[in-house]
């Protein structure tokens, strides 16, 4: 009795079902990857590469902080936190002290103080203070005052700073749900933590630390309502443009008004 592999190149069900297999698996991965990134309003003027990383969810580039080369720093990159906890050493702490005292604490507070139309970085992570400090000296994030107190600062500086802020308490919130018996605005928790898929609006803690958090992506709560609504506002109109693969640009052009100021007001509550 002649028994046929199953397993053969000589079976033509064998043969079929993985033909099969990999033609779906082309024609998804193109449609996916591909028509659909270029059909999509959401991913801008983005060249072929840029919109298949988007849409994979990782960046088109790295930043390999190479000093050999006087290129300006992009902002199209991801910068990656420590894989594991680390403490900054004491000096590094103590001079960022010190350029926090002389130059930023009358905008973004003493000791934490929360401040409203400017960031509290008490408690941010060293990575997304970082950043931004970066992309400010290099034009990527446009501030009159800042770039003007950024831009003779060193590497070790900004490295400095970021340790500093990192290494204080976080502020209370700067609003609370809880006068007079009122609840977190549904709707703002639900895109906070659920998103809106239909609206291509991902969930804010996928980034900023309720669920998950991906490298340069701050911690929200308890910011002031008033700087995050400009912020988001900022995103919406492209004023604001130093988001990698413009993730933010994406989310908040497909947020309304209202729901941006429900946003801003449930992040300020949450501590």
């Amino acid at each position: 009795m002649n028994e046929e592999r199953v397993f053969s190149l000589r079976n033509p069900w064998f043969t079929w079902s993985v033909g099969g297999t990999i033609a779906i698996a082309i024609v998804a991965i193109l449609i996916g990857f591909v028509w659909l990134p270029s059909a999509s309003t959401a991913f801008g003027g983005l060249d072929l590469w840029a919109r298949i990383c988007g849409a994979a969810g990782v960046p088109s580039s790295w930043y390999g902080g190479d000093k050999s080369v006087p290129a300006t720093v992009p902002s199209e990159v991801v910068v990656l936190p420590p894989q594991r906890v680390t403490h900054a050493a004491a000096d590094s702490i103590g001079r960022g002290a010190t350029i926090a005292t002389q130059n930023c604490s009358m905008c973004h507070g003493v000791s934490g103080t929360p401040p409203v139309t400017a960031p509290a970085l008490a408690g941010q992570y060293a990575d997304v203070i970082y950043k931004e400090l970066r992309d400010y000296q290099s034009g990527q994030r446009l501030s009159a005052v800042m770039q003007a107190i950024i831009a003779p600062r060193s590497e070790q500086d900004l490295h400095d700073l970021a340790a500093y802020y990192a290494s204080l308490p976080r502020a209370e919130a700067t609003s609370s749900t809880s006068r007079a018996g009122a609840e977190p605005d549904a709707n703002a928790a639900r895109l906070a933590m659920q998103g809106d898929p239909e609206r291509n609006i991902a969930p804010c803690a996928a980034c900023h630390g309720q669920l998950d958090r991906k490298g340069a992506a701050p911690w929200l709560g308890g910011q002031s309502a008033v700087y995050l609504a400009a912020q988001l506002h900022a995103f919406a109109a492209g004023d604001r443009h130093n988001d990698i693969n413009e993730q933010m640009r994406n989310v908040a052009r497909q947020m309304t008004p209202e729901e941006i100021e429900s946003l801003a007001k449930y992040y300020a509550a949450m501590p």
